[in-house]
């Protein structure tokens, strides 16, 4: 099959520019609606940070969905598996493989033991200030890799969308993605945020089913008919089947994304801190449950989606739209259904960025607020009789608010230097830093006792200070074309990941940390937590040591 010719697309793409902003602007007024309906009862900090614990399994299910399917799960891997086929799959692999590791091994333990967020467990039986300000620190990082990813992807969709091929424009994008981001935090919190990640996760997974279904259909229901198209439209013709187009010439590089993207998720905070707005351990579950379903069909879509891209559109418009390499779910919709499919499919990509930026928002903002301020710069303060002054709730929600401002300015002045980055690769990058920094100290935690308050905070800084480095002098930071500062070139480091080494530094430093430490933590603690992670008894309860 052939692919579409550049100037038919950006024909095609300029026909409806006043139908595809309506679609934007619909969905805009229709998810802010429900911003504000859900802000009604944002009463409490509990009502901001984890939407009052009130939703059911089945729904927190459709919002976990919602935020663990990025635009790097639907515009990134579509696009690497058109360009390098099998190789791309392996994002999808590693992702839906990452997720399970998650949820078997740390989700509900983590959810019966904390309160709001991760540092509520990391520092429940170690010393709060250090760990809490290590935690903190590091769920700062990895949310704002994370939004970087998000950003690049909204300014290339956008720009794909209305057919700005300018850096400047692309970043006038990114502004109003990060503004948009910002309102629906601020007025909604986690309710409200939890309530347009299941508008999405409906709407994208059900968009995608249609595609894929399409896909199929012209091609007479049969994958390997899409396989022998792809195979036939691309330049490297049946290499596409088989792996090694991207990795093969450094396998060290695979194995340390494949590190990062498996062990990733169970350290990101976004994703964790989903657990506390359920009710009960049961209800946890069943969110679980509901999740793996969605999740993994929705991963097995890519596949043929990815393909179908390759075979209907082909790599060389893919690579030349603008957006680059993100473009493939957009262009192929285009090719399928016209500018109408492509402006409702390029609505829930739309719809997946702002999902994914407003609960990564209020995660960083949550920790800076609860884990800083309430339980770091408060935490000891005495009014003139010498009691102990408790931090206000209201007070914490505020600084809360003005975080999720800053944290916005800084998202899209880092989106607009991400630009033509591939999504899913930078979300890899996001992972490697969650798998560094924080997975070490939450396996510890939760279940080694002899855990010390030095091994947790050598760990996290230990871990996000590496993988930081590496990145820094990686090739994806400079010296090539497609780095993030083409204009110098500091890169020493061989991989394009961090993971292979950053990683397990994490889990020696966590080590050495506590074997070398002299200070002994409560075992009353300890046993406490061990009970309350494994049963979820006094789950409810502020974690205040």
């Amino acid at each position: 099959m052939n692919s579409l010719p550049m100037a038919a697309d950006q024909a095609a793409l300029e026909i409806n520019p006043v139908f595809n902003i309506s679609i934007f602007l619909a969905f805009v007024a229709v998810t802010l609606f429900i911003v504000i309906r859900a802000s009604r009862n944002n009463k409490t900090a509990a009502d901001y940070y984890a939407g009052g614990r009130s939703f059911t399994g089945p729904q927190n299910g459709f919002a976990i969905a919602g935020d663990y399917l990025s635009a790097a799960s639907f515009l990134g891997i579509c696009g690497a598996i058109a360009i390098n086929g099998y190789d791309g799959f392996l994002y999808s692999i590693g992702f839906l493989v990452a997720w399970l590791v998650a949820l078997l091994l740390v989700a509900e333990l983590m959810r019966n033991t904390g309160k709001f967020t991760m540092a509520d467990v990391l520092s429940f039986r170690l010393k709060q200030r250090p760990v809490r300000m290590a935690a903190a620190i590091t769920t700062l990082a990895v949310c704002f890799f994370y939004l970087l990813a998000q950003m690049a992807g909204a300014g290339g969709l956008v720009s794909l969308l209305l057919g700005i091929d300018g850096r400047v424009g692309q970043s006038i994008v990114i502004a109003v993605v990060g503004i948009l981001m910002i309102m629906y935090v601020l007025i909604g919190g986690m309710k409200g945020t939890t309530w347009v990640q299941i508008v999405k996760a409906f709407l994208l997974i059900g968009g995608v089913l249609v595609m894929t279904i399409w896909v199929l259909a012209i091609n007479g229901f049969s994958f390997n008919t899409v396989l022998e198209a792809a195979v036939a439209n691309s330049e490297y013709g049946e290499a596409i089947l088989a792996p090694g187009l991207k990795y093969g010439a450094n396998p060290w590089d695979f194995l340390s994304l494949g590190m990062a993207l498996v062990l990733g998720t169970a350290g990101l905070p976004h994703v964790l801190m989903r657990f506390y707005t359920v009710p009960t351990a049961k209800e946890a579950r069943r969110s679980v449950v509901w999740a793996i379903w969605l999740i993994g069909g929705f991963y097995l879509l890519t596949l043929v989606l990815g393909y179908g891209a390759g075979a209907l559109v082909g790599a060389d418009v893919i690579e030349a739209a603008p957006g680059g390499v993100n473009s493939a779910a957009p262009l192929l919709a285009l090719r399928l259904g016209g500018p109408v499919l492509l402006g409702l499919i390029s609505a829930v990509a739309f719809a997946t960025i702002l999902a994914v930026v407003a609960g990564l928002t209020i995660t960083a903002a949550a920790s800076f607020a609860h884990d800083i301020y309430a339980n770091v710069i408060q935490k000891g303060r005495k009014d003139a009789d010498g009691q102990p002054i408790k931090a206000d709730p209201d007070a914490e929600v505020r600084v809360a608010r003005r975080t999720v401002i800053v944290i916005g300015v800084l998202a899209i002045l880092g989106g607009i230097g991400a630009q033509g980055q591939n999504i899913a690769f930078l979300v890899a990058l996001a992972f490697a830093v969650a798998a560094s920094a924080n997975l070490p100290t939450i396996l510890y935690s939760l279940f080694w006792r002899r855990f010390s308050t030095r091994g947790a905070v050598w760990s996290m800084y230990g871990g996000l200070g590496s993988a930081m480095l590496l990145i820094v002098l990686s090739p994806v930071f400079s010296g090539s074309p497609t780095s993030m500062i083409p204009g110098i070139d500091i890169a020493v480091w061989p991989l394009s990941n961090p993971g292979i080494v950053s990683i397990p530094l994490g889990f020696l430093l966590g080590w050495l940390g506590t074997v070398t430490s002299s200070r002994k933590e409560s075992p009353q603690l300890a046993a406490e937590m061990e009970v309350r992670s494994l049963t979820g008894f006094g789950a409810e309860k502020a974690v205040d040591h």
